[in-house]
């Protein structure tokens, strides 16, 4: 199976214990849960939205085992005990729950595929919505568009779709929720063919905070733009419509490269992402902390049985401390497409133009310095870093949208890992990524880039990070007004994620 040796060199760390060492002071420190106001209140809006929704829906309580499976999330970091936890299963009843919400003013959460990481984003003390049943997948071939229900995973679209010879631009990894992807763009494997998830979709089925089921196409101009980027601030998406097309058998390797095969073949890759530009072509990289040193490794994929000749020639070429090479279904690829779960675990976003070989460098100093400095104190901690080139008209599949900011430069979207078990150091994680994006960053205009206000993907972003570098000022204004107009009395202020 592809991945296997890739994650067993790459993706396995070293063990130690992470105990908050003294004088590890960072910077600013990790939100806090919200309080609940009152746990009376809660129960009372639990009761009443068990009494108004159909028999489509259903409520359910600690500690049964629906309500764990609502509930959890792939690291427990981001999940909270919630009051109740309810499952709609038409729109209808989800506008109920919003207006029962509405009316008790009580904090609530939203989970679609349960793969959010930020504490709070998609978890609450309050009253807990799961899509879980809006699993519907609906082919429309005379349009050329499928409908997926917001509570499907993209490894669920793509075992029913890719047996049929058809497929969507969706995630890139094992298990990541339909609905969040999205919502915040959606970066794929197919991105360099066809643009961003949220780039191909033709219809949002949403309930407004008001309770209203609406369809919003592009002739809903507000929030057309407010929706690609803007997330859970304007409603509840139960149904996306996406473009189809149609899809093949595909290629795919899984190089690592340890020790003094490492710098050489940093060299290549920045090389060959500087050279070739084939859009059924994609790749990322990944630098990772392993027993004292860092392991970089390359993922490839191809859009199609083979790859062109010489198109991967350097990079297949070169001593590797790992190879395997895949050629089968798209759905058999994403599947060993995963992150190894910590109990534990954050991202944080690493805007750049360019990956030269200086930002090569710096990643793996960030990465052999984190790892050197949190490795000592956690026996289970996972330091990574990962670098995603993609093409530089990848924007230009879609029109005007609430992330990013520009559509006229492309900032690639780096990301920066931690994984670890011990809760106690859960500020001091966050804080390392912040202090390590900020060098990273430092790195890239050394490097000559103009990373001033550079926009971080949002659905990489660590909680804390400023929105108007995410979505820029005029973004933020016209958000805002979008906002006042479909929730006037901030009904999704009530639920978790980026508040606009």
């Amino acid at each position: 199976m592809l991945g296997a040796a890739f994650l067993a060199c790459i993706l396995v760390l070293t063990r130690a214990t992470l105990q908050g060492p003294s004088g590890f002071d960072l910077g600013n420190r990790a939100v806090q849960p919200r309080s609940p106001s009152s746990q009376d209140g809660y129960g009372a809006t639990c009761e009443k939205i068990a009494r108004s929704i159909s028999s489509a829906s259903q409520v359910f309580y600690p500690w049964s085992q629906d309500f764990d499976s609502d509930i959890a999330h792939w690291t427990n970091s981001s999940s909270q005990v919630s009051a109740c936890s309810v499952e709609p299963g038409t729109p209808n009843d989800v506008g109920l729950i919003l207006r029962e919400i509405a009316h008790s003013r009580v904090s609530f959460a939203v989970k679609g595929g349960g793969h959010a990481y930020n504490p709070g984003f998609s978890s609450t003390l309050g009253v807990h919505i799961s899509m879980a049943r809006f699993k519907d997948i609906i082919i429309h071939e005379e349009r050329g568009t499928v409908e997926i229900g917001a509570g499907l995973t993209w490894t669920d679209v793509y075992a029913y779709l890719v047996p049929k010879g058809l497929n969507v631009v969706g995630g890139r990894l094992n298990g990541v929720g339909v609905a969040g992807l999205t919502l915040g763009g959606g970066y794929s494997w197919k991105t360099n063919e066809y643009g961003l998830t949220m780039d191909t979709v033709t219809e949002f089925e949403v309930v407004l905070p008001c309770g209203e089921v609406k369809v919003v196409t592009e002739q809903d101009e507000d929030l057309w733009f407010a929706l690609k980027g803007g997330f859970n601030n304007y409603g509840i998406v139960t149904k996306f419509t996406l473009k189809s097309h149609t899809q093949t058998d595909v290629w795919g390797a899984l190089l690592s490269f340890g020790g003094d095969l490492a710098d050489p073949a940093q060299t290549a890759f920045a090389n060959y992402i500087a050279q070739q530009h084939d859009p059924r072509a994609a790749q990322l990289g990944s630098f990772v902390y392993s027993n004292g040193s860092v392991l970089f490794g390359i993922s490839l994929f191809y859009d199609g049985p083979s790859p062109p000749e010489g198109l991967y020639d350097d990079l297949l070429n070169m001593p590797t401390t790992t190879k395997s090479i895949f050629n089968g279904s798209f759905t058999d690829f994403v599947s060993t497409q995963f992150i190894p779960l910590n109990k534990r675990a954050y991202f944080d976003g690493v805007p750049m133009l360019h990956y030269t070989k200086p930002i090569m460098e710096a990643f793996t100093n960030e990465t052999q310095f984190w790892g050197d400095r949190l490795s000592q104190y956690d026996d289970n901690v996972l330091v990574a870093y990962g670098i995603d080139p993609f093409e530089p008209d990848i924007l230009t599949h879609g029109g005007p949208s609430a992330y990013p900011p520009d559509r006229s430069r492309v900032f690639l979207p780096s990301s920066a890992y931690r994984g670890w078990t011990n809760e106690s150091a859960d500020e001091h994680m966050a804080d390392s990524l912040r202090l390590s994006t900020a060098a990273l960053i430092e790195a890239g205009t050394r490097d000559g880039q103009d990373l001033e206000n550079a926009a971080p993907y949002v659905n990489y972003a660590l909680f804390g990070t400023p929105l108007e570098l995410m979505y820029g000022s005029e973004h933020l204004k016209r958000l805002a007004e979008i906002k006042q107009k479909y929730d006037p009395g901030d009904i999704m202020g009530l639920t978790g994620g980026w508040k606009l």
